[in-house]
């Protein structure tokens, strides 16, 4: 008998591809600065409204027929806090990043007659210990990268101030990194003006677009200059044979209202005015970004693979100082106020989620979510299941309610803190606190003691505050929000005449 000889087993390449192929979704995290809850031709309510009817969302509605939308997203008041809540899963009392960041050691609130603020985290986060002013933490993309993600940043950060660690996206976690600084906003759309950026010499304002150089002087838009760049990271990623994680973070609808000459004559002709027309074409260009992407996935065969997630930071700029310098009136109706209010307008956001296969297409879903529930949500999403971080997680994935399962969701108590005071004048805006449980949303405002409370179901507007007529709700709901921030360690003011701090909501 012949000895049996052992032949090396060959592999062609597609089978050595199909089994090195990481199947895990990828994922596409649009986020919008300062979009109103009504910036969209989709509505989010039970009925459309005169917003509804202005503006051309075609692709926000081409991306909800395949998804499903959540007309209760909430997310904080101003920007910083948001996407340190997305970035950390912690609750803004509890991170402290409690309102907007820009330089290094400085903070950004108003001033107050009344109130002096806390020193709150106004350097933002960051991933090293020992920096003054800063919250230690592990980041989303991070976890995403080690869990084998490509990890893809481009647009608006605002994380951390200038010259700390947290201004730069590649701290924490991101490989690639477009335009993304500490910078809140943007100096200039225009390609024509380098996205505000200086040649002369001079310094260039501190809200100027970096990076972007290929686009200096050319007739183009920042919204579209950004979704080129993704594109082309795309392109490289695909070739990489392992899921992405792109963060879409557009610095529109952001002012100053720069007009996209793609998309602003139509509006003119509709009889908008200046502003309002370009407002409008600010967010259409938007909304032609999301549709180009999700172009680009269908043509790279990955539409069916990928995750997209539509969401804003806080509400649109409705306040009334800005309306009376600026023929602008950005509102968001029915909703009351916007950005830098507590109430409905300045927190509740347009929020869709498509997921190819689990997700049925063209669905709503009325259970309320807030911003810190989409770092475990995403983990979870992403099949990222053993994980450690240096913060506590305040967030709860909501993948229950994107399956279709019952949940009781709609229970527990969401919170809301700042202890700050926002630029703009503005109903609702002040130094506040809030909670929402149930129908029920309470307002806690520490200037004066007042609290506020509103059946949002009912009164979606909140244009009737019945705290006196439910004395014990009030109660409740204020002994619940206290108990939170006490436990979180939240920060309070304290009033400047007699140096004292600021009671907690249920010790008024």
């Amino acid at each position: 008998m012949k000895p049996i000889s052992f032949i090396p087993l060959l592999l062609s390449p597609l089978a050595l591809s199909a089994q090195t192929t990481d199947t895990r979704p990828n994922i596409i995290y649009f986020l919008v600065d300062d979009m109103g809850w009504q910036d969209t031709s989709l509505p989010f309510w039970t009925e459309k409204t005169p917003l509804n009817e202005r503006y051309h969302t075609p692709n926000m509605e081409r991306l909800a027929s395949q998804g499903m939308m959540f007309t209760q997203s909430y997310a904080c008041p101003v920007s910083s806090p948001t996407r340190v809540s997305l970035l950390t899963g912690m609750n803004a009392a509890r991170h402290r990043v409690t309102n907007w960041t820009l330089e290094k050691n400085k903070s950004t609130d108003r001033k107050s007659d009344v109130l002096t603020f806390p020193a709150w985290n106004v350097n933002g986060i960051c991933q090293v210990p020992n920096i003054p002013a800063t919250y230690e933490v592990t980041s989303l993309p991070q976890l995403l990268k080690n869990a084998g993600y490509h990890t893809i940043h481009c647009g608006k950060a605002h994380w951390g101030a200038i010259e700390t660690p947290g201004e730069n996206p590649h701290h924490f976690g991101f490989e690639v990194n477009i335009a993304g600084h500490a910078g809140g906003g943007l100096a200039s759309y225009l390609g024509e003006q380098n996205f505000g950026n200086r040649t002369d010499g001079k310094p260039s304002p501190l809200q100027a677009i970096p990076g972007l150089k290929d686009y200096w002087g050319k007739d183009i838009f920042a919204t579209e200059a950004l979704t080129i760049e993704a594109m082309k990271a795309l392109d490289k990623a695909k070739r990489y044979d392992q899921p992405f994680f792109l963060y879409m973070s557009h610095y529109a609808i952001h002012v100053p209202v720069d007009k996209d000459m793609r998309f602003y004559q139509k509006y003119r002709d509709a009889g908008l005015s200046e502003n309002e027309a370009g407002y409008a074409s600010l967010i259409e260009g938007m909304d032609k970004s999301l549709g180009d992407l999700m172009d680009w996935l269908e043509r790279n065969d990955l539409d069916k693979n990928t995750i997209i997630l539509f969401m804003s930071d806080n509400g649109g700029l409705s306040s009334e100082d800005y309306w009376r310098n600026t023929p602008l009136h950005i509102h968001n109706a029915p909703l009351n106020s916007g950005k830098g209010s507590m109430y409905e307008g300045g927190i509740r956001e347009p929020m869709i989620v498509k997921w190819p296969g689990k997700v049925k297409p063209g669905t709503r879903n009325n259970e309320y979510t807030i911003i810190e529930d989409h770092f475990p949500t995403l983990l979870e999403m992403t099949q990222v299941k053993s994980y450690k971080t240096k913060q506590p997680v305040d967030g709860k994935s909501f993948v229950p309610m994107l399956l279709g399962n019952k949940t009781n969701y709609n229970k527990r108590a969401l919170y809301w803190h700042f202890p700050n005071l926002w630029g703009n004048d503005g109903p609702g805006i002040g130094t506040t606190s809030a909670i929402r449980k149930g129908d029920w949303k309470l307002v806690y405002y520490y200037e004066t003691g007042k609290r506020e409370l509103f059946n949002v179901t009912n009164d979606i507007g909140e244009t009737r505050d019945l705290s006196a007529s439910n004395p014990q709700l009030v109660k409740k709901l204020s002994k619940e929000l206290g108990n939170h921030l006490r436990k979180v360690k939240a920060q309070r003011p304290s009033f400047k005449v007699s140096g004292k701090v600021c009671p907690w909501p249920d010790e008024v």
